[in-house]
C-alpha cells in the first residue's frame, strides 16, 4: 500500500468517527436510539445523497477493500457482544409467554416474507427462488436484541413487567432468528466448498461448544477474582477465542458472526458481572468509536436511494407492511394466546418490530452472499431505519411515562408481599451504609405486628451509556458491588428479628423514583439521611413519622445511653417515643431533656420509668445519640404525622428488648 493510501484511508477514518459522532448525537437529542443516526451518517455518506461520484472521491474504490475489512472485524466484536448481553435468565418465569411471543413474531413475518419474495421476483439475482424467498422471510423475521433493551433501559421500562416480557421475547427471539438465519445461509450455500459440511459439522460444534469450552470458560471468573481486574491475559484468551470461534463458523460455511455471537453467548454469567463488563468496556473503546462506524460506512456506500424507482417505492411500501404487520400481529396474537392483556400484548407488538444493527448485519450477510442486489439491499435498509426509529414515538402513546412509573412502584410493591402489617421505608444514597438509618427503623418497629423494612437503595443510571450493547451490564456490575455491600443489612435485620427487604436496581431520577415507591408503600415510618438531596420531596408524599439522620450520626447498637429533647408538642412527644424505643432495644439509658418548662415532662417522666425504662441522670458522660425535632446539635430529627393523636404515656409501646439481650 502506498503512503498516500495509507494516508487517505485515515482522513476517512477521522471523518467517519467525526459524523458518526455528531449524527449519533443529534438523534439522542431527539429522543432516538444514537446508533440510527450513525447508520443515517453512513447512509449519508454515500450516493443517496453526495452522488455516486462525490462519494467515490471521499472513499476512493481502491481503499474500500481495507474498510471493509474494519468493519468486518468491527462485525465480529458486535457480535460477539449480541451474544455477550443475551441472558437466558431474562427467560426464568416467563417461558411460556416469551416462546409464544417470539414464535408467533417469527412465524408470521417468515411466512408472508415468502410470500412477499414472489411479489419482489425481478428483485431476485439469483436463479434459484427459494434461497432467495429464505432470506427474505428471515430478514422480516428480526428483532434487534441490543436497541430494544437500551429503549426499555432508556424509560426504565426494564423494571416493570412488560419490560421483563419484552427482554425476554426478545432474548429467545434472538436465539431463534440467528439458528434460522443460519440455517438459511447454509441451505443458500453460504459456505462455498464446504455448503455440504453444513449440517453435519456447525451443530456438532455448537454443542462442543456449549458442552465442553463453556465449562472451561468458568476459569475466566476465577481468574479475574484472584486478579481484581481485567488483566491482559483474561482479554488475551477471550480475543483469541473470539476469532477462533468466527474462523471455524465461517470455514464450515454459517458466517463469522455466528461464532462471535456463540462465544459470547457462552461467557460465564455466574459471578461474573463485573468482568463482563470490563470486556464490554475495553471493546466499546476500539469498537463503538471507530469499528462500527466503518460498517455502517460500507452499508451505506451500498445504498443509493437516488436509485429507486416508482415501481421500487411501491415495493418498499410492501416492504414496510409486511415486517411491521407481520411482527406487530405475530407478536399481538402469541402474547394474547398466553393470556396477556390488551395494552401488554400492544406494546409488546410495538417492541419486537425493532430492527435496527442487527437488521444492518443480517442485510449485509446477504449481500455479501449475493442473494441481495444492491436496490433490494436499499429497500431493506430504509426498513430497518423506519422500524427502529417509528418504535419510541409509538411506545410513548402505547406505555405512557406515567404508566411506567405506576407499574414500576406496583412490581416493587408486588416484589415486597403483602406479609407486613407494619412498614418503615429507609432511603439509602449511594454509597452509603445505612447502617444507623437501620437500626432507628428496627427500633421504631421492631415491638409491632409483622414488622418490615424496605431499603431503597436506588443506583443513579449513567447518562452516558455504552452504545454497543443492551446499557444492563455497567447497572449489573453496580447492582453486585451494591448488594454485597446492603446485604450485611439484611443480616443486621436478622439479628434483631426483623426481615430487611432491598429495592436496588439503576433509576434514571432517583428522586422521583423513591417518591412513587414511598406513594405506593405508604410506611408507618420513613427514615432518611439528612444530606439525601430527595429527602424532602419524600418526606413530603408521605404521612407518617419521618426520621432525618444527620451526618456523623453515631450507631444507636454503640451507644450506651441515649438523650432526647422534649417539645410539649406532637414532634417532641414523637422523638421521646423514638429514643424510648432504640434505648429500649439496644439496652442503652435514656435520658430526656425539656426544651422549655411544662407541667406535662415530670408525668411523663415517671410514666416512662414505670414502664421499665431505664433512665440516665445528670451526671451521665460520653458519647449519645441525640434525638429532637430542631437541627443544632441533634443527631436524629423526627417529625410526626400529620394529626397524630394525643400521646397517653401509660399506654405507649416503649419497645422491647431484644431476646438475645434480655436476661
Amino acid at each position: 500500500m502506498h503512503a498516500a493510501d495509507i494516508t487517505t484511508i485515515l482522513v476517512e477514518l477521522a471523518l467517519i468517527m467525526v459524523l458518526a459522532r455528531a449524527a449519533g448525537w443529534v438523534f439522542v437529542r431527539i429522543g432516538l436510539p444514537a446508533v440510527v443516526g450513525e447508520i443515517c451518517a453512513g447512509i449519508l455518506l454515500g450516493p443517496s445523497l453526495l452522488g455516486p461520484e462525490f462519494s467515490e472521491f471521499l472513499f476512493p474504490l481502491d481503499t474500500r477493500p481495507f474498510l471493509t475489512l474494519l468493519a468486518q472485524i468491527g462485525l465480529i466484536l458486535f457480535m460477539f457482544v449480541v451474544g455477550l448481553e443475551l441472558d437466558v435468565s431474562l427467560i426464568k418465569g416467563r417461558g411460556k409467554v416469551a416462546v409464544s411471543v417470539s414464535l408467533a413474531s417469527i412465524v408470521l413475518p417468515f411466512s408472508l416474507g415468502l410470500g412477499l419474495a414472489s411479489f419482489l421476483q425481478d428483485q431476485n439475482i439469483l436463479n434459484d427462488f427459494w434461497p432467495f424467498a429464505l432470506f427474505v422471510g428471515a430478514a422480516m423475521s428480526v428483532t434487534a436484541f441490543p436497541v430494544l433493551a437500551r429503549i426499555l433501559t432508556d424509560r426504565n421500562m426494564h423494571r416493570t413487567e412488560t419490560g421483563g416480557l419484552a427482554l425476554a421475547c426478545a432474548a429467545t427471539d434472538d436465539v431463534l432468528a440467528w439458528t434460522l438465519l443460519a440455517v438459511v445461509i447454509g441451505i443458500a450455500g453460504g459456505g462455498g466448498d464446504h455448503a455440504s459440511w453444513v449440517v453435519a459439522l456447525a451443530i456438532p460444534f455448537a454443542l462442543f461448544a456449549l458442552l465442553v469450552i463453556r465449562p472451561q470458560l468458568n476459569r475466566l471468573t476465577k481468574a479475574y477474582e484472584v486478579a481484581g481486574r481485567l488483566t491482559p491475559g483474561i482479554l488475551s484468551v477471550v480475543l483469541v477465542g473470539l476469532l477462533l470461534f468466527a474462523a471455524t463458523t465461517e470455514y464450515l460455511g454459517v458466517h463469522f458472526i455466528f461464532g462471535a455471537f456463540l462465544l459470547g453467548a457462552i461467557m460465564p454469567h455466574e459471578r461474573a458481572a463485573a468482568m463482563r463488563h470490563e470486556i464490554l468496556v475495553r471493546l466499546e473503546q476500539i469498537s463503538v468509536l471507530l469499528l462500527l462506524p466503518v460498517f455502517f460506512l460500507v452499508s451505506g456506500l451500498n445504498v443509493n436511494l437516488r436509485g429507486l424507482s416508482s415501481e421500487n417505492l411501491v415495493q418498499l411500501a410492501a416492504i414496510l407492511a409486511v415486517a411491521i404487520g407481520g411482527k406487530y400481529v405475530g407478536a399481538y396474537v402469541g402474547a394474547r394466546l398466553s393470556g396477556v392483556p390488551h395494552w401488554q400484548a400492544n406494546s409488546l407488538g410495538i417492541l419486537m418490530n425493532t430492527r435496527g444493527l442487527t437488521e444492518l448485519v443480517i442485510l449485509n450477510v446477504g449481500r455479501e452472499l449475493g442473494l441481495l442486489g444492491d436496490t433490494l439491499f436499499t429497500m431493506l435498509v430504509v426498513m430497518a431505519v423506519v422500524t427502529t426509529i417509528m418504535t419510541g414515538p409509538l411506545l410513548h402513546f402505547a406505555y405512557p411515562a406515567r404508566r411506567v412509573a405506576r407499574d414500576i412502584a406496583e412490581a416493587e410493591r408486588a416484589a415486597l408481599g403483602d406479609q407486613a402489617t407494619t412498614r418503615a421505608l429507609v432511603v439509602s444514597a449511594p454509597g452509603e451504609d445505612s447502617a444507623v438509618a437501620l437500626d432507628v427503623a428496627i427500633a421504631m418497629i421492631r415491638s409491632e405486628l409483622n414488622p418490615e423494612v424496605v431499603v431503597a437503595a436506588l443506583e443513579p443510571q449513567q447518562s452516558a451509556k455504552l452504545e454497543v450493547g443492551s446499557g444492563l451490564t455497567d447497572e449489573l456490575a453496580k447492582m453486585t458491588a451494591s448488594m454485597e455491600r446492603l446485604e450485611t443489612l439484611v443480616r443486621r435485620g436478622q439479628a434483631h428479628g426483623v426481615p430487611v427487604r432491598i429495592l436496588n436496581h439503576p433509576s434514571a431520577d432517583v428522586t422521583a423514583d423513591v417518591v412513587e415507591l414511598a406513594t405506593v408503600l405508604r410506611p408507618q415510618a420513613l427514615v432518611v439521611a439528612a444530606d439525601n438531596p430527595g429527602a424532602e420531596a419524600v418526606a413530603a408524599v408521605v404521612d407518617c413519622v419521618t426520621v432525618t439522620i444527620a451526618p456523623g450520626a453515631p450507631a444507636p447498637a454503640d451507644r450506651t445511653w441515649v438523650t432526647v429533647t422534649w417539645t410539649p408538642d406532637s414532634d417532641g412527644d414523637a422523638a421521646v417515643v423514638l429514643a424510648t424505643r432504640v434505648a429500649t432495644c439496644f439496652g442503652a439509658r435514656l435520658r430526656v431533656e425539656a426544651g422549655r418548662e411544662h407541667r406535662r415532662f415530670e408525668p411523663m417522666i415517671e410514666a416512662l420509668a414505670g414502664r421499665g425504662v431505664t433512665m440516665a441522670d445528670g451526671s451521665e458522660i460520653g458519647d449519645a445519640l441525640r434525638v429532637g425535632i430542631a437541627a443544632g446539635d441533634e443527631q436524629v430529627l423526627v417529625r410526626a404525622e400529620v394529626d397524630a393523636e394525643p400521646t397517653d404515656w401509660s399506654e405507649v409501646d416503649v419497645g422491647t428488648v431484644p431476646a438475645e439481650a434480655a436476661p
